[in-house]
């Protein structure tokens, strides 16, 4: 008797996940990352700092740059604009000083567009958040290099679940996002706002 090797094949094709990434500082990156886990179609987000001159900044030594989050997104799911609605309605872009009880320039707001489709759409929704609201101290910038934070920010909300809760309602940002957008604070994440 001959022995006969059976083959086993698959059809189709396996294509790997298009993903996109997005950049954004809204103050303390422990909120904005809480913030867009939320988001269906987010698949990673990383807190860090963007936007100064300094190589491998860290926590403590990190002047000039900003506390940012790097959104890792499936545009099949979520698109940008849809993460540029999130982003818009939980911060306070009045506030050219920070955000909340966190003061100074590594606290301001930015969008870091990461390429020319996205800086187009950051800088059309700033022109209606002016609109809507009459002032925006938020910056629309090209994105540079993104240096990823030490381990122990990264889900800082997940980690320290009651420190961070303390922190985020003790620092008023919920009170102050709401002050300032009302009914459309938090829009897209309303519920699963920590």
């Amino acid at each position: 008797m001959a022995a006969t090797a059976i083959a086993s094949t698959t059809t189709g094709t396996a294509t790997a996940q298009e993903t996109q990434t997005a950049i954004f500082a809204g103050g303390c990156f422990w909120c904005v990352e809480s913030d867009f886990d939320h988001v269906n179609g987010v698949l990673d987000t990383t807190s860090g700092y963007i936007g100064g001159e300094s190589q491998n900044p860290t926590y403590q030594n990190h002047s000039g740059h900003l506390e940012a989050v790097r959104v890792t997104f499936d545009p099949s799911r979520v698109s940008y604009d849809k993460l540029l609605d999130v982003y818009w309605h939980s911060i306070d872009p009045t506030d050219g000083g920070g955000q909340f009880c966190d003061r100074g320039h590594s606290y301001t707001t930015a969008i870091f567009a990461t390429n020319s489709d996205q800086l187009k759409k950051a800088e059309a929704t700033k022109a209606q958040v002016a609109k809507d609201l009459g002032t925006v101290a938020t910056e629309v910038r090209k994105a540079s290099t993104f240096w990823t934070a030490e381990g122990y920010h990264q889900d800082y909300y997940k980690k320290n679940p009651v420190k961070y809760k303390f922190y985020r309602a003790g620092c008023g940002r919920n009170a102050t996002v709401e002050r300032v957008w009302g009914d459309k604070a938090y829009q897209g994440i309303k519920d699963a706002v920590g």
